[in-house]
């Protein structure tokens, strides 16, 4: 006898009362799996039924693909013509799916050949269809039998008969998927054991506008569009380089999406391009929509409030890292390109920091560093001089704040509090609310609870200033994601501030800078080349002219470290070069 039943025996004792917990009842296809051994640890021996440990299910084995016979289950491609057709029938749900057609037709040989086409009447482009599939191979083949066997005379169809661009040759029915999926349409023939995929995609697409989210004044106003096929021309129409490499990848288990990473390949380091490759072929998931599910599927710090990658639309930035040995990631109906890795002062970088004379990009870059700490740390000052070192203010500044705040009857926290979260939800509502009411309705609405805010004696007339500062400094910030980070890393330190004045907002600033030295970025450090320091930086705070930046920054390791000779502008010295190249190899 144990010593709970001991217990019972003696005082009466019998524990707590059972729980009355739902539990969701197994399926038939779970019941079946756990007398097959599938399901393990509690659930058989019943110590604990509501863990439940199972092998992934692989969607042949569920619904009626369980029913089919081994020969249907076989990807391998037929000769027999009706076969195929079936299986396309099979895999595609046919006649319920009223989207995917199957066309059959007879080629014109003697004798004559059967065979069909399928595609996505909504991702492929009909007259292409007609006019270089089905006119060439009904009208135009006159293909003798007796020259040889039917897979020679479907050889010369794809060399001669197909005047397509893109044409491939497909040999199980997971390639016919992954192309049919995507806009191509594929060709099945009687007697061949593969099919021919022909590039058709014709679904609509928005064409290439000015960039929304980075825009400059000076420079470039293209801006990616979703369609990955045209962001990649964007970026090869300003690289003029045969090193330009475009690798595509597939990811997603259920849902493949189409990812491109493009690098220089004489300029990038192999090891970042094998990690990046690693990364993305590593992912086991069902759906990867676009660039922000990547990012998180991808990075080294998960959980930082801080980006590790840059996100652009504007296809002159993405060149401009492509050349300092950075790779970039393109996710297809996406309009925003990826580049890995990211270092903090990148974040601080704006395109048009290049394209004005670098005076002007310096005094600009010192506006939005000041704008960085007006956006984490100006509340939270005001916080901490309002409720504990008053005597840091000046006696006529203190009475004025004081006059103020005389029929407010919040302390200071709780007015920062309030005005904070309604900026924000005003913030919020003005990017949700449609057309051109959205910008109308942040100014108005701001201007209104400000001042029926003031009016109401809830908050002082000096933190709507505040606040004000605060907001249209996070506006100066380029770079939207890591905005949004320092906005809301401002709470943190206001709730600091409200705690321990001073030394609470300084305890903050020390854990946010060990956090952030800490970081890397694709194994490069992440506030690189501060710390850990490396060589000089020409480009990181202050700009310097650009014929005086040589080389590219070392920690990314790239093959060749040297954009220009020493001495760039040899006119200005009264020199020349007849070989550029020999001179360039010189220095």
């Amino acid at each position: 006898m144990n010593l709970k039943d001991l217990t019972a025996k003696i005082l009466g004792y019998n524990g707590p009362p059972a729980l009355n917990t739902f539990t969701l009842d197994e399926t038939e296809d779970e019941q079946l799996l756990a007398s097959d051994g599938d399901i393990q640890g509690d659930v058989v021996t019943g110590k604990n039924p509501r863990r439940v440990v199972k092998k992934p299910k692989k969607v042949s084995d569920l619904g009626h693909f369980k029913n089919l016979s081994e020969e249907k289950r076989q990807w391998k491609i037929q000769r027999d013509l009706d076969k195929n057709r079936k299986r396309i029938e099979e895999l595609f749900h046919l006649p319920l799916n009223k989207d995917v057609v199957v066309r059959e037709f007879i080629l014109a040989t003697q004798p004559t050949v059967r065979a069909f086409l399928v595609f996505i009447e909504s991702m492929a482009d009909k007259q292409t269809i007609n006019n270089f599939i089905l006119q060439p191979l009904m009208l135009l083949s006159n293909l003798d039998r007796d020259e040889g066997p039917e897979l020679n005379i479907c050889r010369k169809i794809l060399q001669s008969y197909l005047p397509s661009n893109q044409v491939r040759e497909l040999t199980d029915f997971k390639e016919v998927l992954s192309e049919v999926t995507v806009g191509s349409t594929v060709i099945f023939f009687d007697g061949c054991e593969w099919a021919i995929a022909v590039e058709t995609k014709g679904f609509a697409f928005r064409s290439v506008e000015a960039a929304k989210t980075e825009q400059v004044v000076q420079g470039p106003q293209e801006g990616f569009v979703e369609n990955i096929r045209s962001n990649i021309s964007l970026i090869r129409k300003i690289i003029h380089s045969e090193n330009l490499i475009t690798e595509f990848l597939e990811v997603g288990e259920r849902n493949k999406t189409n990812l491109a990473i493009m690098y220089l390949a004489d300029l990038a380091n192999p090891k970042l391009v094998k990690e990046v490759k690693k990364r993305i072929t590593q992912i086991k998931t069902d759906y990867i929509p676009e660039t922000g599910i990547l990012e998180e599927m991808i990075e080294d710090h998960p959980f930082s409030l801080i980006p590790q990658t840059i996100k652009t639309e504007r296809p002159d930035r993405v060149t401009s890292m492509l050349v300092e040995g950075k790779v970039a990631i393109l996710v297809d109906n996406n309009p925003f390109v990826m580049l890995v890795p990211a270092f903090f002062f990148d974040f601080l970088h704006s395109p048009e920091d290049h394209y004005i004379r670098f005076p002007y990009g310096l005094w600009l870059r010192i506006i939005r560093i000041a704008a960085i700490f007006i956006t984490l740390l100006l509340p939270a000052f005001y916080v901490a001089i309002a409720t504990f070192h008053q005597e840091m203010i000046p006696t006529d500044l203190l009475l004025a704040i004081t006059a103020s705040k005389e029929r407010v009857p919040f302390p200071t926290i709780v007015e920062m509090l309030l005005m904070e979260f309604s900026f924000e939800l005003v913030r919020e509502a003005g990017v949700r609310v449609p057309g051109v009411i959205g910008p109308t309705l942040g100014i108005v609405g701001t201007l209104i609870l400000g001042q029926a805010a003031v009016a109401a004696n809830i908050v002082s007339p000096v933190l709507i200033i505040i606040v004000a500062v605060t907001g249209l400094s996070s506006y100066a910030i380029p770079n939207y994601n890591i905005a949004f980070g320092f906005r809301f890393m401002r709470f943190f330190f206001i709730f600091l501030a409200a705690v321990l004045g001073f030394f609470g907002i300084s305890t903050g600033l020390f854990v946010l800078l060990c956090t952030v030295v800490s970081m890397k970025s694709f194994g490069v450090p992440f506030f690189a080349p501060i710390a850990p320091r490396t060589g000089p930086s020409y480009d990181l705070i202050v700009r310097h002219p650009e014929w005086n930046q040589e080389l590219r920054p070392d920690y990314l390791q790239t093959l060749d470290v040297r954009r220009q000779p020493n001495i760039s502008r040899k006119w200005s010295r009264g020199l020349s070069s007849q070989n550029p190249d020999n001179e360039r190899k010189k220095h």
